[in-house]
């Protein structure tokens, strides 16, 4: 019979050990901190993850919505795939369009017919592509500049073959170069609470001229107006403001032209 004492195996890490682990893990996450690099866990940088993705959506919908250039219509001035930032909030106060303005718009209604409602699914992952500039726009999206606004008359082609705005030739130099100001011939006045708009290239712009014809004439309602494009954010050897234009400095305000009119009659 085995008389000697039985001993508990003990635990083969000693207190002092134990102290140093400790202080080797607290060294390393002091000198994480003072690294900047944390560890984080999966779950906690999805989550930083969907509150950014939120916050860009939201911002996009109220603030500043990149919106991708599809086609050649706006150059020289916008290119194709550049991402233009459009200021929602430049007409949210009281503040109207102007002549020279690049303006993003709706054309439902304006340029494009109603048409079936898109799936619910493939419209929501269009908004959130659309909102964060990676899809290209709605086929009812359009980016055109404004060259009349309500109670102007437009027309095409005055003195020098120049259009014309309340009986003033404008210069354009923004125009593609090697295009004239337009091959449609148009006279037009604009309604309050409209515009008037045209494309840069405009041999290659499909814009306010090409529905004349058509309910509405061609015009954009303000109404539909999205916001203002003021800069360019990407590519990145592309960042600028869009800059603005003294084209229509010289363009009476449409009352004061009608004024004008009268006065001389008399």
């Amino acid at each position: 019979m085995d008389t000697e004492a039985q001993h508990p195996e003990r635990d083969r890490t000693s207190p002092s050990d134990e102290t140093a682990g400790e202080r080797s893990r607290s060294a390393r996450v002091r000198g994480a901190a003072r690294r900047g690099r944390l560890p984080i866990s999966g779950r906690t940088a999805a989550l930083i993850g969907a509150a950014c993705a939120v916050f860009l959506l939201l911002f996009s919908h109220f603030v500043v919505q990149p919106f991708l250039i599809p086609s050649t219509s706006m150059q020289p001035a916008l290119q194709v795939g550049d991402r233009v930032l459009v200021n929602k909030l430049a007409y949210r106060f009281g503040e109207q369009p102007r002549r020279g303005d690049v303006v993003v718009f709706d054309g439902t209604g304006s340029f494009v017919r109603e048409g079936p409602r898109e799936n619910p699914v493939s419209a929501a992952a269009r908004w959130v592509g659309s909102g964060l500039g990676l899809a290209e726009p709605s086929d009812t999206d359009f980016v055109k500049r404004v060259v009349g606004v309500g109670g102007d008359r437009v027309t095409c082609c005055g003195k020098g073959g120049r259009v014309e705005v309340n009986g003033v030739p404008v210069d354009e130099p923004y125009l593609y170069r090697g295009d004239s100001p337009s091959k449609v011939a148009f006279d037009i006045v604009v309604p309050r609470g409209a515009l008037w708009v045209m494309g840069d290239h405009r041999a290659k712009s499909r814009d306010s001229r090409d529905h004349l014809g058509e309910p509405g004439g061609g015009m954009v309602p303000v109404d539909k107006v999205v916001g203002r494009a003021d800069w360019i954010g990407w590519p990145a050897g592309r960042w600028q403001s869009l800059a603005e234009t003294d084209a229509f400095a010289r363009v009476p305000e449409p009352d004061a032209t009608r004024a004008h009119a009268r006065g001389g009659r008399g």
